[in-house]
């Protein structure tokens, strides 16, 4: 009956983030208590899982965003990059690279969003083309969401599958090795999304067309850019060396976040930097991975297990890695048509969807980051992510929805056909085989 209930309050949910006009966070919420006031799940998991270090993690990183994003540094310092473009062609360029870098240092979307919109309004009135400001709006958002696949750090998706590798596999993924198995996707995405929309919404003219002279917005009075820098410099240093000294990426953090919202560094407050936390996307988080762990201790995905894959696992033959792998995939870059959170496909899909496709004998941690990477894809409507929602509607001559559709069309398949090539050819010469012993919760006998 403990599984029946979980499973019953993981579908209202699912039905209710793609349905109704909720709150995501609200529905989490309620479904997290729909399993603690029957006795379903202890009431002490949902409390640990508010003091999860992930949760910490995020906190930090919310501080850290709002510290580079007030202090103005961050954009004075994209700005003065691409100042020294000569013609649009190069601005798109440089504007992708600079863009996906601040995966690393910039832990949130929608911080990078709100980072870079003065950067691409300045950009849209010095050059002055109706054709380009369309496509910038375009390129804005389409690198943010493909880059940010790059950095452990980079979404709130990434951490939700790290915890469930960490509890439910024998792979844990650090700061670094997540970098070398989804750095190269990440940046390629991105360059071929450049590509594409100057390919789609530029003419030659626009491509060669000058810059002209770019005003380079300077940094809070009171901020010490050096000083900033060093301390982002070094953070990301910690985390990649993390092995070697023991400390975990959140304590990294969250030390981090406190010396840089010191006034005398940013010039900005630790009280006002905690204004900017996404402080419902971690109930959010919390109330999912209560959740998620719900649905594998009481035995529904045993039973989704079970019954949808009987034939798969029962049959002379498993499945070919092959199709699992880009079963998921399709399942990962469509869903967000149909649930807007990130962080809620990467829960509701990872439980659903890894876990049990595992059982046929795919690595369910190359199912996991297929999946939390294919969420990434989110470009096909304006309320799908919020970068591309801010930038629509950003300036005058911004793109229309028949844009986006435009370039989802086409990047989606190029999008798909890289993640199942990466995942099936290059994870495993990284360490990240295709094939496991791993048998979740589908004993030998059952397959």
């Amino acid at each position: 009956m403990a599984g029946r209930w979980t499973l019953i309050v993981f579908c209202a949910a699912l039905i209710a983030w793609v349905n109704l006009d909720v709150s995501d966070t609200a529905v989490a919420l309620l479904a997290a208590l729909a399993l603690v006031v029957p006795g379903v799940v202890d009431e002490n998991l949902l409390f640990q899982s508010l003091g999860n270090d992930i949760i910490w993690l995020l906190i930090a990183a919310f501080v850290i965003a709002s510290v580079l994003s007030r202090s103005g540094i961050a954009g004075r310092l994209a700005s003065r990059c691409v100042a020294r473009c000569g013609r649009v062609s190069s601005v798109f360029w440089t504007i992708t690279l600079v863009t996906a870098s601040t995966a690393f240092l910039i832990p949130s979307t929608s911080a990078r969003a709100a980072i870079m919109l003065p950067l691409f309004m300045a950009l849209a009135e010095v050059i002055g083309r109706p054709r380009v400001t369309r496509a910038l709006s375009l390129l804005f958002p389409s690198v943010i969401l493909l880059s940010a696949g790059a950095s452990l750090t980079g979404a709130g998706a990434h951490l939700v599958a790290m915890d469930f590798m960490a509890k439910f596999s024998h792979e844990e993924i650090g700061f670094v090795r997540w970098a070398m198995l989804a750095g190269p996707f990440a940046l390629l995405t991105s360059l071929i999304s450049c590509a594409l929309i100057q390919w789609l919404f530029l003419s030659r003219e626009d491509r060669s067309a000058p810059l002209g002279e770019l005003a380079i917005p300077g940094p809070a009075a009171s901020a010490s850019t050096p000083a900033v820098i060093a301390i982002m410099v070094l953070t990301i240093g910690l985390w990649i060396t993390s092995p070697l000294h023991g400390q975990s990426m959140a304590i990294i953090a969250l030390v981090s976040a406190l010396a840089l919202s010191t006034p005398a560094v940013s010039g900005v407050s630790l009280k006002t930097a905690l204004k900017d936390v996404e402080w419902g996307l971690l109930l959010f988080m919390a109330s999912t991975l209560m959740l998620g762990q719900a649905l594998m201790t009481s035995g529904a995905i045993t039973y989704i297990t079970e019954h949808v894959l009987a034939r798969m696992l029962t049959g002379p033959q498993r499945p070919a890695a092959w199709l699992v792998i880009t079963l998921t995939a399709l399942i990962a870059s469509l869903a967000h048509l149909l649930i807007t959170s990130r962080t809620a496909r990467a829960s509701v899909l990872i439980p659903a969807v890894a876990f049990p496709l595992a059982a046929t004998g795919v690595n369910p941690v190359t199912l996991m980051l297929v999946i939390t990477l294919g969420t990434g894809f989110c470009q096909t409507l304006p309320v799908s992510a919020k970068p591309v929602a801010l930038f629509s509607s950003a300036v005058e001559g911004g793109f229309e929805k028949p844009d986006l559709l435009r370039l989802a069309t086409i990047l989606l398949p190029i999008f798909m056909g890289l993640l199942i090539v990466l995942a099936i050819f290059i994870w495993p010469l990284l360490g990240l085989p295709v094939d496991s012993d791993w048998m979740g919760p589908v004993s030998m006998e059952n397959r």
